[in-house]
């Protein structure tokens, strides 16, 4: 007879040497296959490079009993995730899958670079963490309580702003150096137990299958482990393995070397299939047939991370990491305006039919523009198809910065909108993305009362056509309508419909037949046109609000 067990996914993040693998193997006692850097060049390298997984069961917590008695046993799964700041795309993937964090924190260095990279991670996929202050038996047995005291003060200063503030801070040695055995692991089993909740997990949906790795075995066929994301996976399912563009049938699932019938969001399963080259997919996604896209340009929603500190320019390039994808991507961002967004209308969703307005950059959290601004997009254009669907959370990066540099390299964040199918013109042309363009020049002559010569709004060469009909505003406060060139030096003609002021006319006013200009007077009237160009119309239409 099975147990009904419950799974909880443990992500162990921090710094690179923090002790994060040494900790899982403390608490593990049973190993997955990717479990405890069996990668070779992790060996070689000393360094997890991959992400681990393994697991150890304990008693369902009081409090989980009273909600779901139908529990009878309670396993942690370990996701020992790399640190390593060249690998960080690795942690990105890793930390969608968890439900809590283990902030791992080497006590005798304190917050590094990368610790604070895992944090924010923290801050975009999961709500719960605790901190776990290891290595504490290389600190002078005399000054150790006082140690981890200031360095617990320290971090929790560090965690004031952020949805971790009130994180629980367990010290630890999961591998002394000395024959002792470990210090506080059991402390630290009863503090995972009591935080401890049951995940939010549905069978509904289509099937996301996060593979983390790919093995054959001889006279079964190839097991594929990862975490189901979302859905479930019933044995004699059809699968699609989106990067091969193939199909297979489920012939088997196990969760950690048990046989199991089925597996559900959340669950971390090797599932076997035949007649399939594990070197095709090493790691990636396999869903439900047609579930997937292959895209090259997608609709983003936009959340700059607070300590990117670099500008976020439109036309730049960065790192978009989408499940265990990182691809480059050429960035355009726009936003919706403030005044004109529906209150009830869904937060992040694009709608193509609005007119949205072209951003040079993404503004600071304390920028003025920030009051006007509503949802802010951006449009993906990656180097080369990459494998998505709707929704897929993301994350922006400028991994090239120098790994030495004590500085944040993830710059935002946010969940894919819309996937295009395209890249070429035809499907950007629907997307109403506007810069507002200023023009300005002078009344050059008086016509009539209700009629002005215009100069230096144009150039000679300008095609007066397209600007016809437009409006434009009198320094005096006249409304006039641009009806068309007026010669070949770029001067235009403008229609005054409700007529010239007094004052105005008093200004440009005509003496005995001869008609006299602006430049022989002090005071000139200025002539302001302002429009919407959109940016990706191949009619170069210009519209005004």
């Amino acid at each position: 007879m099975t147990e009904n067990i419950l799974n909880f996914n443990v992500g162990v993040l921090g710094h690179i040497d923090s002790g994060k693998t040494s900790l899982s193997k403390t608490l593990s006692t049973v190993a997955s296959t990717a479990s405890f850097d069996k990668n070779p060049q992790s060996q070689e390298r000393g360094i997890t490079i991959d992400l681990g997984f393994s697991s150890f069961s304990v008693d369902v917590p009081d409090h989980i009993k009273i909600q779901k008695p139908e529990y009878e046993i309670l396993q942690f799964t370990l996701v020992d995730c790399p640190g390593h700041a060249s690998l960080i795309k690795t942690i990105i993937g890793g930390a969608q899958i968890i439900d809590l964090i283990m902030l791992v924190i080497d006590i005798t260095k304190g917050i590094q670079t990368q610790t604070a990279e895992c944090l924010v991670l923290g801050e975009i996929t999961c709500n719960h963490m605790i901190v776990i202050l290891n290595k504490i038996d290389l600190l002078p047995k005399d000054k150790m309580e006082q140690s981890i005291q200031k360095m617990s003060k320290k971090i929790l200063k560090t965690l004031e702003k952020t949805k971790f503030k009130d994180s629980v801070i367990v010290p630890v040695s999961a591998k002394p150096a000395s024959e002792e055995k470990p210090i506080g692991i059991d402390f630290l089993i009863q503090t995972l137990q009591q935080f401890t909740y049951v995940p939010e997990r549905s069978e509904k949906g289509q099937l996301m299958f996060a593979v983390d790795h790919c093995f054959a075995i001889r006279g079964q066929g190839t097991v594929m482990t990862g975490t189901v994301v979302q859905g479930c996976i019933t044995l004699s399912d059809s699968i699609e393995i989106p990067a091969a563009k193939i199909v297979r049938k489920v012939k088997s699932i196990q969760m950690f070397k048990k046989p199991v019938p089925k597996a559900m969001q959340g669950d971390r399963v090797g599932i076997c299939v035949t007649q399939f080259d594990p070197k095709t997919l090493e790691r990636g996604i396999v869903c439900t047939p047609g579930y997937m896209e292959t895209a090259e340009t997608v609709i983003v929603s936009v959340h700059k991370i607070p300590y990117f500190k670099s500008k976020c320019l439109s036309n730049s390039k960065f790192h978009i990491t989408i499940m265990h994808d990182t691809i480059m991507a050429k960035c355009t961002f726009f936003s919706s305006i403030k005044a004109n967004q529906n209150k009830t209308e869904n937060v992040n969703e694009f709608d193509f039919d609005k007119d949205y307005m072209y951003m040079d950059e993404i503004p600071g959290s304390e920028s003025p523009e920030n009051d006007d601004l509503g949802d802010i997009f951006a449009l993906l254009q990656f180097d080369k198809p990459v494998i998505i669907s709707q929704n897929s959370i993301y994350i922006a990066s400028k991994l090239e910065t120098d790994i030495h540099a004590n500085v944040c390299r993830l710059a935002f964040h946010g969940k894919i909108s819309v996937i295009l199918n395209k890249k070429d013109n035809e499907c950007l042309s629907k997307l109403r993305v506007y810069k507002e363009k200023f023009r300005e020049g002078f009344v050059d002559r008086m016509v009539n009362d209700s009629q002005v010569i215009v100069r230096d709004l144009f150039k000679k060469e300008t095609n007066i056509q397209i600007f016809t009909n437009l409006k434009v505003v009198l320094s005096t406060g006249e409304i006039g309508v641009i009806e068309g060139s007026f010669g070949k030096s770029g001067k235009i003609n403008v229609q005054i419909p409700n007529g010239l002021s007094s004052d105005t006319s008093a200004i440009l006013n005509v003496k005995k037949g001869k008609k006299e200009t602006v430049k022989e007077k002090p005071e000139s009237i200025k002539v302001i046109l302002k429009f919407k160009k959109f940016i990706f119309d191949d009619k170069k239409k210009i519209l005004q609000s």
